[in-house]
């Protein structure tokens, strides 16, 4: 199961809730990708390469849906069961449809596009967590961040419509897109 969307909007607590209640492995992609960011920089993954938030997003996305589709059809004579969730921010669902559809998973984006930047600048000030890198930025980057991230939820959101792809819009009703989610993907009757 990949659980994507943008930072906030619940990724990493479904990814967790399915780890603990299901039995599934845990994988954090933004540890994977800060590891190709730091140990291997000849691969063009980098978070701050001085593009817009848009083109970075794109740029990751395109390279690191092949790495994901690498790592499932490898996972199979040794695979975590019942099965595994990726927690990823960098993925768009066009690089999904084109490299990954038809593996053995499954994909939720998690978004905040209805809202505006201000009010995803107070989503993100509510959930963030020492353990967040942004929880150590000051009120004015978190402001920029916070009309990137509206601008890239935006973007997921038509994507996911154009590919017929499940997204949860968090930003208002954070619970009960939660419970569609599970109740959607059979994880609650």
């Amino acid at each position: 199961m990949i659980i994507a969307g943008v930072p906030r909007a619940g990724k990493s607590t479904i990814s967790h809730l399915l780890s603990r209640q299901y039995g599934y492995q845990y994988i954090s992609m933004d540890s994977i990708i800060a590891g190709f960011e730091k140990c291997f920089p000849e691969t063009g993954v980098n978070t701050y390469q001085g593009l817009s938030s848009l083109e970075t997003l794109r740029v990751i996305s395109g390279k690191m849906a092949p790495f994901v589709r690498t790592m499932l059809e490898n996972c199979g004579y040794d695979g975590p069961e019942p099965g595994m969730v990726l927690d990823m921010y960098q993925l768009l669902p066009e690089d999904y449809d084109k490299y990954i559809r038809g593996a053995n998973c499954e994909i939720a984006y998690f978004i905040t596009s209805d809202v505006t930047p201000e009010e995803r600048f107070l989503i993100q000030k509510k959930y963030d967590t020492e353990k967040d890198y942004t929880f150590y930025k000051s009120d004015e980057e978190l402001r920029e961040g916070a009309e990137y991230l509206v601008e890239q939820s935006i973007l997921i959101k038509e994507e996911c419509r154009k590919y017929g792809l499940p997204y949860y819009e968090t930003a208002k009703e954070r619970d009960r897109a939660f419970h569609r989610f599970l109740q959607e993907f059979g994880f609650e009757r």
